[in-house]
């Protein structure tokens, strides 16, 4: 600015200078003359070329020229602040890259270079907010939205600010990633996170801004059966909840008129588990059969992933915690009612389902004829009594509840007790029976083994008896031989008796068996040297034989000779 103000001042005086007449002289005059002609070119050459550089411009490629007109313009009107028609001001114009010969440029504004290009990184989004342009509407909190033709337009700070009617404050339309040359002294530019819908998830739109125009005007209400909404639910580019939820993808949406909720679409399972002293009596039977007990307890903490603690259900004057399952899933076209009813998936969860099992777990477990044991004998009764009471109630939060399950109930242990001991008894009788099973079995493999280690001697017992029944036989045999031959000798004997008589026949028959033992025992036998007399009617005969060798020889005799 100084530099383009002195150029004009050495051109000024130049010609002044130039103008103004020289008289003639002599030769010194003449000498001061072609002086003041060579300041006078020199001013001149100098002045031109300090205005010369002062009207051009170079810009470089990632840069963007800003103007402010000084001098030589009208004022601007009140309440604006950016000049579209070369008023004094910041200008609408911007300059571009490369060279630009623009007379007295300099001169005649601040040039400022140094402004940088607009980028909006990927993944990102720029905001727009303009400090000139048309009021806002009453009521109104965002400018409206520039059609997607027009989008270009809007950049440009003159059509924005004449022909196309922007509105100053912050834009709906936003910047999507990219490098834009904008005027800054009408834009300021913030960049927000885009909104990045998951697999698995759906985006609910809460809008509140308008941008069509045949938007209900009476608060539209859910059309499922059951369902309450506090925020109407409306057509897409409407104020409220949008019927229509994004599917997983990628929005560059104005954080400012729109309030994104994501809710997951897939199989989510809350669970109600911990929180509560688990109790129970241990049985052991002793080295004399007698049964022994023992309480022990545990505490079952809350899991970190846990929807809530286990449900307490007060049955007969017990407390019994009963832990939960529960899969429940929000359809696409569902999760509009999720958010206008309450706001999202967790809240759904807090305020709605864990209250509602809860409460209708209690009645469950107040009814009159309900026992303590049925939440572990009759745990299928239950869980569809809880099933056919608890999916109306998600339905009106717009969740489907697909399962419900329930874990293994904490039944206070002294319930247990007796029919613990009832089937430790039954085993323990069961257990003996079989004991004794196994000892008589026992018994009898070892007999077989015993009877196995003795089959030679069990053979050869049976052999001696097979024999002895043979030699009894035999026996028989011969005793009855025996008796028929006693038979024959007594008939023999009888009728020698007759022929001899009584007596003769017992002197031969004692004879007979004199001579017998004398075959059998030689020794016995000895024949006397002196002769025996006798009166005939003993034994004299027969003792003088007695003990006579020659005798027994004469008897081998005898017998040799009779073979």
């Amino acid at each position: 600015m100084i530099l383009g103000l002195l150029s004009l001042a050495m051109l000024a005086w130049a010609a002044y200078l130039i103008k103004k007449p020289i008289k003639k002289g002599n030769g010194d005059e003449q000498s001061s003359l072609v002086v003041t002609r060579i300041v006078q070119l020199i001013l001149v050459t100098v002045g031109l070329f300090l205005l010369g550089s002062r009207s051009f411009v170079i810009i470089g490629a990632n840069e963007v020229g800003h103007l402010e007109r000084v001098y030589l313009a009208p004022n601007l009107p009140p309440g604006r602040i950016i000049a579209p028609d070369g008023e004094k001001g910041p200008q609408a114009e911007i300059i571009g890259p490369g060279f630009h010969f623009m007379p007295f440029v300099r001169i005649l504004n601040e040039v400022r270079t140094d402004v940088p290009v607009v980028e909006i990184p990927e993944g990102t989004y720029g905001i727009l907010s303009a400090k000139d342009g048309l009021p806002l509407r009453p009521g109104q909190f965002i400018a409206d939205a520039w059609p997607e033709n027009e989008f270009q337009k809007m950049l440009d700070a003159k059509y924005f600010l004449t022909e196309g009617k922007g509105q100053k404050g912050p834009q709906l339309t936003v910047l999507r990633p990219g490098k834009y040359r904008l005027n800054r002294y009408l834009f300021d530019v913030k960049t927000a996170r885009a909104l990045d819908v998951p697999t698995g998830n759906v985006a609910v739109i809460r809008s509140n801004v308008q941008t069509r125009k045949d938007c209900p005007t009476a608060l539209n209400k859910s059309g499922k059966e059951g369902a309450k909404v506090a925020t109407p639910i409306v057509p897409k580019g409407c104020i409220g909840v949008w019927n229509e939820p994004l599917p997983p993808g990628r929005y560059y949406l104005n954080n400012r008129a729109y309030v994104a909720t994501i809710i997951p679409t897939r199989l989510q399972t809350w669970t109600y588990k911990g929180g509560y002293t688990r109790r129970q009596i241990d049985l052991r039977v002793d080295d004399n059969g007698k049964i022994k007990q023992k309480e022990t307890s545990q505490k079952i903490p809350v899991p970190k992933n846990a929807a809530s603690s286990a449900i307490l259900v007060r049955v007969e004057g017990w407390t019994v915690p009963v832990e939960m399952r529960v899969v429940v899933q929000v359809h696409p076209e569902n999760a509009p009612i999720v958010v206008a009813t309450i706001g999202n998936l967790q809240k759904v969860e807090d305020n709605i389902i864990t209250p509602a099992i809860r409460d209708i777990l209690r009645t469950i477990g107040g009814v009159k004829e309900r026992r303590a044991l049925d939440f572990m004998l009759k745990r299928d009764e239950i869980v569809n009594l809880l099933e056919k009471a608890i999916i109306p109630e998600g339905l009106k939060a717009g969740v489907s509840i697909q399962e419900v399950r329930m874990g293994e109930p904490a039944i206070p242990p002294e319930l247990l007790v007796a029919t613990l001991r009832e089937q430790l008894a039954t085993q323990l009788k069961a257990t003996y029976t079989k004991e004794q099973q196994a000892q008589r079995q026992r018994i009898a493999v070892e007999r077989e083994r015993a009877t196995a280690d003795q089959q030679g001697q069990l053979v050869k017992a049976e052999i001696a008896k097979q024999a002895a029944k043979h030699r009894k036989r035999q026996l028989q045999l011969e005793g009855e031989g025996e008796k028929l031959k006693l038979i024959e000798i007594a008939k023999g004997q009888q009728a020698q008796a007759n022929v001899l008589g009584k007596e003769r026949a017992m002197q031969l028959q004692a004879l007979e068996k004199t001579l017998e033992a004398a075959v059998k025992n030689p020794d016995i036998v000895k024949i006397p040297t002196v002769l025996v007399n006798g009166t005939g009617v003993g034994y004299e005969g027969a003792a003088a034989v007695l003990g006579a060798s020659n005798l027994l020889e004469t008897l081998k005799g005898l017998k040799a000779s009779k073979k």
